[in-house]
């Protein structure tokens, strides 16, 4: 699958999101690449073949696949990206707190490339489809079930009525019991969580429309998905990714939704959203 998303997008960006998707020799050429940007970027594309032990051929197939005309304009971009990560270093110090805002820094230089994978398209399409359901059921395991649970309770709380299940079980039979006018949100950062994949079937079957949010363009989940909402690693890194797994671009990429969604409802969500702050008033204590 080759990369369709933002031209902007960095290449690490667009390895973290393609490269389950590329044939083994190609990935190796990406993590290659990965493992040090600053030393391949001096390379020529025969000399990185040569480095990682594969063909010229594939280090020329696998630019393609990752949205570039050839290996010269690659390099173009790593050292562009190199000379922006370079700036962008900051030194809070060794402390806990200086780690702390050593991590949020980083985050923040991060995030303007988590959207480069969507499409204007997919984005519209998922909140018109959740907006005019009749029903809309969230799902999600793993590191990403609370995501789901706090869509569906953010999507209430708009005035969209919205379903959460948390057993794996209970996820499938709620799926099966969808229909052609019902949506399913299915959340799941590597796009490969079997329970998730099982859930995702369900509404399959029962022709429910399927919107899949993750990180990854290649993933059993996508492959099901009539919807995919692709949101890159923060990190831009397949392997911190996996390692690490952040849901911060997933958890902005539900709470903006959750605000379009509100706004495409109308006066329906304001009603929603004045119900919502009187019962909260409710429950606050003076104490």
């Amino acid at each position: 699958m080759a990369w369709t998303g933002s031209d902007e997008a960095t290449p690490s960006t667009r390895m973290a999101t393609v490269v389950n998707s590329l044939q083994r020799t190609e990935r190796r050429v990406v993590e290659g690449i990965l493992a040090d940007m600053e030393i391949i970027v001096e390379l020529t594309a025969q000399e990185l073949a040569e480095r990682i032990g594969v063909a010229r051929s594939t280090v020329i197939r696998t630019c393609q696949a990752l949205g570039y005309r050839g290996y010269p304009q690659l390099r173009v971009a790593l050292a562009r990206e190199l000379a922006q990560s370079k700036s962008a270093v900051a030194d809070y110090g060794s402390s806990a707190l200086g780690r702390i805002r050593a991590d949020i820094f980083a985050l923040s230089t991060a995030l303007p490339q988590i959207a480069d994978a969507l499409t204007e398209s997919a984005v519209e399409e998922a909140v018109q489809r959740i907006t005019s359901a009749h029903r809309v059921l969230a799902l999600a395991n793993g590191l990403s079930a609370p995501l789901a649970s706090d869509l569906a309770m953010r999507l209430t709380a708009v005035g969209r009525p919205t379903e959460f299940v948390s057993d794996p079980i209970g996820q499938q039979i709620s799926a099966r019991q969808l229909g052609p006018a019902d949506a399913c949100i299915v959340i799941s950062g590597s796009g490969a969580n079997e329970s998730s994949i099982k859930a995702a079937r369900s509404a399959r079957a029962a022709n429910a429309v399927l919107v899949v949010v993750t990180s990854f363009a290649s993933s059993p989940l996508v492959s099901l998905a009539d919807i995919a909402l692709v949101v890159a690693p923060a990190h831009g890194s397949f392997r911190h990714e996996l390692e690490y797994t952040s849901r911060v671009p997933h958890t902005i990429l539900i709470e903006s939704l959750v605000e379009i969604v509100s706004g495409r409802l109308g006066e329906a969500s304001r009603a929603a959203r004045s119900t919502v702050l009187s019962i909260l008033s409710d429950n606050l204590s003076d104490e």
